[in-house]
């Protein structure tokens, strides 16, 4: 089984003011605001939902293919992913945009002021699945990430119209997107990722129950922080499986990636639901333990040696034996 992730690509430009946003702002000329702030560092991050996740599966050795829009600044970025496994060939490359950027200044007590340009995202919707699908030749599923929404719901609809198994998740796209538009996205999924807060978003803005949205999808999987992961099925199963404790703590950026990561790859690889959501907590604990999304290592023995921990020498021996 190949897994086609469907999702974002963008570039995180993160920059740090040494001082207080506030002690600039003058609160009765709040209304014509010029202000420019000398920074002392600026970490550039690859990043992008679509992206994160399919370097997490190239790392687990399942050579994903990734599919979203670029500019023609991709270049670098094409290279570290191929580099990482990751299959680029069915990117669509604008002629007009840049790919996808994310500009962040945060100060001393953690204020930001942001912007996201969306670039060549929007012309996502311009891709179609099924001659991904006859190049690939082999019987896929595809994971349809945040990304411009119009792709979003163009892609599920492809899926369901061909018989693509697929995996929604929505996330930040959530909060845009109204309940017509999410019922779209989700009805007919295989498997439904959202965390613990989207999961209630889910439900209000689509106006379906817990229990109708499992008459709607076959799994429903819900991250839940620090307290690993739920797995609701359709059949009345429910997993819960907790998460491998972290040796430091650097940055959240893209764990959620991580999670989807090594779950829909445990999947490719045979594992059931429960060693599959195993799999997911560890990478995303990988994820965590650095600073962006992308900059972790996956090393089969230490891997192998966090499951042992978290989970048991059972759980540890099923795994490895895939990966």
């Amino acid at each position: 089984m190949r897994i086609i992730v469907a999702g974002s690509i963008a570039t995180d430009h993160l920059m740090r003011f040494p001082g207080k946003f506030t002690d600039s702002l003058v609160a009765d000329k709040l209304d014509h605001v010029s202000l420019s702030f000398l920074v002392d560092e600026l970490v550039v991050h690859r990043g992008g939902a679509g992206a994160n996740i399919a370097f997490g599966l190239g790392c687990l050795g399942l050579n994903p293919v990734l599919v979203s829009a670029v500019g023609s600044d991709f270049t670098d970025y094409r290279s570290w992913l191929e580099r990482h496994g990751v299959d680029c060939e069915s990117i669509y490359v604008s002629e007009v945009a840049q790919t996808a950027r994310f500009v962040c200044t945060t100060d001393e007590v953690q204020n930001q002021i942001a912007s996201f340009y969306a670039g060549a995202m929007s012309e996502s919707r311009n891709i179609e699945i099924s001659p991904i699908v006859t190049r690939i030749k082999s019987e896929p599923i595809v994971l349809i990430g945040p990304d411009d929404p119009e792709a979003m719901i163009r892609h599920t609809d492809e899926c369901r119209q061909k018989g693509f198994a697929f995996a929604a998740d929505p996330s930040q796209q959530l909060a845009r997107m109204d309940g017509e538009s999410i019922r779209l996205l989700i009805e007919g999924a295989k498997y439904l990722f959202t965390n613990e807060y989207e999961s209630a978003l889910t439900e209000q803005k689509t106006g379906w129950s817990a229990d109708q949205i499992l008459q709607k999808v076959e799994h429903r999987i819900i991250t839940l922080g620090k307290k690993g992961a739920r797995i609701e099925s359709r059949d009345g199963r429910v997993v819960e499986i907790g998460c491998p404790k972290e040796r430091v703590l650097a940055d959240p950026t893209g764990v959620g990636d991580g999670f989807r990561a090594g779950f829909l790859g445990g999947v490719a690889l045979g594992l059931d639901l429960e060693r599959a959501a195993e799999v997911g907590a560890t990478l995303a604990t990988l994820v965590i333990e650095n600073v962006g999304p992308q900059e972790y290592r996956f090393e089969k023995e230490d891997f192998v040696a966090r499951i042992t921990q978290a989970y048991g020498p059972i759980a540890a021996s099923e795994i490895s034996a895939v990966l």
